[in-house]
C-alpha cells in the first residue's frame, strides 16, 4: 500500500510541495503519492474528510486560508500549533486521531542555522506580527537570543505575540518605536508581505544597514526588494525564503515518515529551475 498525502489551499495551483516531497521521499526509496488539492473554505473540511476515508491517506499539508480552520477540526494540538493557533501539518495516528502540528518555525531555524546565522545571543529583530511570525516565534526563542524583538504596523498587535510567551528578553513594538533602539540588530527577519507587492517595510536604512543579516521570508527567482536593499546598503548576508520552504517541508515529512530528508539538493534543484 502506497501512503498518500496532499495539499490544500487557495490558491494551490502555484505549490511547489509536491516535487519537493517527491525529492525527498526518492532520497530514501519510498514510494509515496503526494498531490494538491484545491478548497474553498465552506467545502474544506467536507474534501478534508473525503481524503482521510482513504486508509492510504496518512498526513497533509494545510497552507493558506484554511491553517487556523484546520487547527479547529484536528482532535489533538502540538503545543507549536497551539500557540500559532494554525496548523500547517496533519498526521493521521495509530489510533485514527489527527495531530495538528506546525513546522513553519522549525523550518525557518533550521534554514538559518545552515546557513550559519548565528541566533544564541543574538539581537533579532522579527518585521511584522501576523500569521507567519506567530508560527515562528517560539522555535525563535527556543535558540536563546539576548533580545528578541517583534515589530509591526499596529504597535498592539505585536505587543499581543510579546505577551503570548512572556520572557525578559522578547517584546513587541510599533515600526515608529524602532527609532528608539540604541543598539543595532544582528538579525532583521521580514514575515510582512512587503516583497509580494513590490514595496520596503517601513523601518529606517540606518536600521538596516548596521545588521549583518537580513532574511525574507518571501522568495522569487531573483533577490526580493529587500534584499536589493539591504546589499545597497552594505548588508553582506541577505537570504530569501526559498529554504525555508523546503525546511518546513522537511519537517513535515520526518513528521510523517521518521526520518529528515536532506534540504540542500532540494533548495538547489528548485533554484535551478526558476
Amino acid at each position: 500500500m502506497i501512503d498518500k498525502y496532499t495539499v490544500f489551499g487557495n490558491p494551490i495551483a502555484q505549490s511547489k510541495s509536491p516535487i519537493i516531497h517527491a525529492m525527498f521521499a526518492k532520497q530514501f526509496d519510498m514510494n509515496i503519492v503526494y498531490d494538491k488539492t484545491f478548497a474553498t473554505p465552506k467545502d474544506f473540511v467536507e474534501i478534508l474528510e473525503l481524503f482521510f476515508q482513504n486508509v492510504q491517506s496518512k498526513g497533509c499539508n494545510v497552507t493558506s486560508p484554511f491553517k487556523e480552520q484546520v487547527a479547529q477540526w484536528v482532535n489533538e494540538l502540538s503545543p507549536e500549533a497551539k500557540l500559532a493557533g494554525a496548523v500547517n501539518t496533519v498526521i493521521r495516528k495509530e489510533n485514527g486521531s489527527y495531530l495538528g502540528d506546525t513546522t513553519d518555525g522549525p523550518g525557518l531555524v533550521q534554514d538559518l542555522l545552515r546557513l550559519g546565522v548565528k541566533i544564541k545571543d543574538a539581537r533579532v529583530l522579527l518585521l511584522g506580527a501576523g500569521g507567519a511570525a506567530r508560527g515562528v516565534l517560539q522555535s525563535i526563542l527556543n535558540l536563546q537570543p539576548s533580545l528578541f524583538v517583534v515589530a509591526n504596523r499596529t504597535a498592539s498587535k505585536a505587543r499581543l505575540l510579546a505577551s503570548l510567551i512572556p520572557q525578559e528578553n522578547f517584546t513587541g513594538i510599533g515600526f515608529d518605536e524602532l527609532n528608539g533602539m540604541e543598539q543595532p540588530f544582528d538579525l532583521i527577519i521580514n514575515s510582512t508581505t512587503t516583497s509580494l507587492t513590490g514595496e520596503l517595510p517601513p523601518i529606517a536604512d540606518s536600521l538596516i544597514s548596521q545588521s549583518a543579516t537580513v532574511y525574507d521570508m518571501s522568495y522569487s527567482n531573483k533577490p526580493t526588494i529587500l534584499m536589493e536593499h539591504a546589499k545597497n546598503l552594505g548588508v553582506s548576508n541577505t537570504f530569501d525564503g526559498l529554504g525555508m520552504l523546503v525546511g518546513q517541508a522537511a519537517e513535515s515529512f520526518y513528521l510523517w515518515k521518521g526520518v529528515h530528508p536532506d534540504v540542500e539538493p532540494v533548495i538547489k534543484a528548485l533554484r535551478d529551475a526558476m
